[in-house]
């Protein structure tokens, strides 16, 4: 990354940047852990399509080391999304944006990715339409909607609005929304994921609420501040650090952090208070096993802080290594690659149905949404991991080639929302 002086200062809701940082280029760093958290994400959803198992892997009675900690690499990527969402809303202001016009984006783009999320995201996962589940990209949007009006708050102010909501959503978790009548969905829209009917047998489930991941967005919006300072890698890594110890203080305490364990699909994920058990990777399992549905602080706590140390680390990167090229492919376009993927991975998972012989008419009516996994469907880890490398590769020319055509085609403002 690299600060470049400019010859008048940007105003940022009531706060001005200094003019020696008004100006910044592309963050390298920032890119590189999206993209990384990217390549992650596709490894969950290869788990999701092509897994022989039909329980999450947070069921510890269940559950083993490798099938447990395949899903725990993956707890980072949907923190690191909305933190960096927020970082680089705040960015753009420092490369010259008005705030308005930043504010104008955030809500557009906001209702575009809901557009999205409602329509081909979800046809994507189902090959059903209609059909209706708030996950990540639905819960990006509405966040990007409200960080809309909140950017334009002073920035100490959203810092402070975003550590209250990371670090107390948690004292209204033992709300039932059964007992809220009818604002039981909204209820769940905010803060409890379940099930509501939006019309007579027309159910929208919602597996991201809002609340806390407001929290998160404005959280990377206050962290783009960061950026703007000389000593921005030590700051990184020390902020990672503590709140990566915070995370080991309040789980080994036990007694607030981690939500109420819940249900993913019926099946109960067995989160909540962590304890001793017949083994050290049973033990271990039970410790790291944080709520994510909705992300409790413990989880939060546990994804962010190793997330920001990584982002220090990434500062160090050049965009000529080759690890930073084949990252940064896919960190620079993630939404190109985020439909892409879940195209590929559903017709993956038909074509390896077709030719093992297992049944692949549920793949097409709803996949594991709508319907029971087949007894004699399925495979082990090892062949997800192939199958998760092959669709990560196939995408990287693609997703070059569209970060490419968006470098060479800076001009075309709508491109920005793809």
């Amino acid at each position: 990354m690299s600060v470049v002086s400019s010859p008048a200062p940007v105003a940022v809701a009531g706060s001005v940047l200094p003019k020696t940082a008004a100006q910044v280029s592309r963050v390298v760093s920032v890119d590189v852990l999206r993209g990384l958290v990217m390549v992650i994400m596709a490894l969950d959803h290869t788990r999701d399509f092509f897994t022989n198992l039909s329980f999450p892997p947070e069921v510890l009675a269940l559950t083993s080391g490798p099938l447990f900690f395949t899903r725990f690499i993956t707890h980072y990527c949907a923190p690191v999304f909305f933190l960096l969402a927020g970082t680089g809303a705040f960015l753009s202001l420092a490369r010259g944006k008005s705030l308005g016009q930043v504010s104008h984006f955030l809500w557009t783009r906001g209702l575009w990715l809901v557009f999205l999320e409602l329509t081909i995201i979800d046809f994507g996962w189902t090959f059903v339409f209609p059909f209706g589940i708030g996950s990540v990209i639905w819960a990006l949007g509405w966040c990007m909607v409200a960080m809309a009006l909140i950017v334009r708050l002073p920035v100490r102010w959203i810092a402070g609005l975003a550590l209250a909501v990371i670090a107390l959503h948690n004292l209204f978790d033992r709300v039932n929304p059964a007992s809220l009548g009818r604002l039981s969905g909204l209820w769940m829209v905010l803060h409890s994921p379940g099930s509501f009917f939006i019309a007579p047998k027309v159910a929208f489930f919602i597996l991201y609420p809002l609340v806390p991941w407001v929290g998160v967005m404005a959280a990377g919006y206050a962290l783009g501040a960061l950026f703007l300072r000389t000593d921005r890698k030590k700051v990184l890594l020390l902020l990672g650090a503590a709140l990566t110890l915070a995370f080991f203080v309040l789980r080994t305490i036990n007694h607030y952090g981690n939500g109420v364990a819940g249900l993913q699909f019926g099946v109960p994920l067995g989160a909540g208070p962590w304890s001793v058990q017949p083994g050290l990777t049973l033990t271990l399992i039970s410790f790291f096993n944080t709520l994510k549905y909705p992300p409790s602080l413990d989880y939060l706590l546990m994804t962010l802080g190793p997330a920001l140390m990584l982002l220090a680390w990434f500062e160090n990167w050049k965009t000529e290594s080759w690890p930073a090229r084949v990252l940064l492919a896919y960190g620079r376009v993630p939404l190109f690659f985020y439909v892409l993927h879940i195209y590929l991975l559903h017709v993956m998972a038909i074509a390896a149905a077709w030719i093992y012989r297992q049944p692949a008419a549920w793949l097409w009516h709803g996949v594991f949404f709508l319907s029971q996994k087949p007894e004699a469907y399925g495979h082990d880890l090892p062949f997800v991991d192939l199958m998760w490398i092959l669709a990560v590769g196939i995408l990287y020319l693609p997703c070059r080639w569209f970060m490419k055509f968006k470098q060479q085609h800076r001009d075309w403002g709508w491109l920005s929302y793809l």
